[in-house]
């Protein structure tokens, strides 16, 4: 078996498998799995700094985005769309398919959104109901401000979806002091579960909006109005997938006691884009990138695939191209959650090092001895 540096999913720790085959009741109808739910909820919210509900769904993290658009969207609301990424721009999909009108605040993919830049156009157009952002944009590894963008979108009156799937608890994330109504996260990122569960934080502003409508949610699936009372009332609007929770309490609390976790990710990362930069290698982005993924132009005369596909026969390590607009032209490295280790992102960079080798690009350097040296030198 590969091991996996991709920017999700991650490998994951034995103790999260080992949760996962508990031997499980009825999730429907057991009051002793309505409170671990309700527990890990709570420790969810710990972590992302909120006092706002938390509730885990079951699905991939894309079913967050989902619902948090179909739960706030009527029919003719006005939509502010952020778009610096593949899924920044994808976010006017989800408004479109329940009836809203997306309007895309468009920028440069190559770096974060400028906040003073979105301070300017919202002077002259604010008329929005919410809008979306993403905090990292894994197919570019774009990571924009959300620590000043939400609260500037809060000064108009604008409701805050942000999608943070691929950056929470590789990045600081501070609801209730960065006013974010709904954000969006996923098991199979830097919380290193198995995919298969999404999850999202509802502030009270979000919550009324999502009472207030005037038309029904055209979702069942993707309403998040059916969560609302669901600990009251000892009642799931679906069967939940124990096992899948199970397995999600245990990550919570390896990340819970992971206390200098921040630091690690922003450490690696760092060391890896001088290495990148060292061995003569091109990032995509001229800066703003996240810390739980690097990205780099493939080399002239070398595929994406060529790299991939030999760095996983091989040498046992899985990374990742991208896709749309980017397909073909960068590859993705991932140092996130349970891969943000030094051991692992070093015998990464020694395998992409000895493939670029024989690939025809000669590296100016050995890249896992190098980020070794480059992450020595910021203790």
């Amino acid at each position: 078996m590969y091991k996996m540096m991709t920017p999700g999913p991650t490998m994951v720790a034995d103790s999260v498998m080992q949760a996962r085959s508990r031997k499980f009741g009825n999730p429907d109808v057991d009051g002793d799995f309505c409170e671990e739910y309700h527990q890990v909820c709570r420790s969810l919210a710990e972590l992302l700094h909120t006092d706002n509900e938390v509730y885990i769904l079951g699905g991939e993290g894309i079913l967050a985005l989902e619902a948090a658009c179909a739960s706030l969207t009527e029919p003719g609301d006005k939509v502010l769309v952020i778009d610096n990424g593949i899924f920044g721009k994808g976010f006017a999909d989800f408004v479109t398919i329940y009836g809203g009108c997306p309007e895309l605040y468009t920028v440069d993919y190559h770096k974060p959104v400028e906040v003073d830049e979105l301070r300017r156009f919202l002077e002259k157009h604010h008329d929005y109901k919410y809008a979306t952002v993403v905090h990292c944009d894994t197919p570019s590894g774009v990571l924009n401000d959300i620590r000043s963008i939400c609260p500037l979108l809060k000064e108009y009156g604008i409701l805050t979806v942000v999608d943070s799937v691929a950056a929470m608890f590789g990045e600081e994330v501070r609801v209730d002091d960065w006013e974010i109504d709904v954000i969006c996260g996923g098991s199979q990122k830097a919380l290193s579960a198995p995919p298969g569960l999404a999850f999202v934080t509802v502030s009270e502003a979000a919550m009324q909006a999502m009472e207030q409508r005037k038309q029904p949610i055209a979702s069942f699936y993707c309403n998040l109005l059916t969560f609302k009372n669901y600990y009251r009332d000892k009642w799931f609007p679906y069967t939940m997938p124990i096992s899948d929770i199970y397995g999600l309490a245990e990550a919570v609390r390896l990340v819970r006691e992971d206390k200098n976790r921040i630091e690690r990710h922003q450490r690696i990362a760092a060391a890896v884009r001088e290495t990148m930069k060292k061995a003569g290698l091109s990032l995509y982005l001229e800066y703003g990138d996240a810390a739980t993924v690097t990205v780099i132009r493939v080399p002239s005369g070398i595929r994406d695939t060529e790299i991939i596909e030999t760095m996983k026969e091989k040498y046992g390590i899985l990374i990742s191209g991208s896709f749309d607009v980017l397909a073909g032209k960068v590859i993705r490295l991932g140092h996130m959650g349970n891969n943000a280790k030094v051991e692992d992102v070093a015998d990464m960079l020694s395998a992409l090092t000895k493939t670029l080798n024989e690939l025809g690009f000669v590296c100016q350097c050995e890249m896992g001895h190098m980020f070794q040296s480059q992450y020595s030198t910021q203790e």
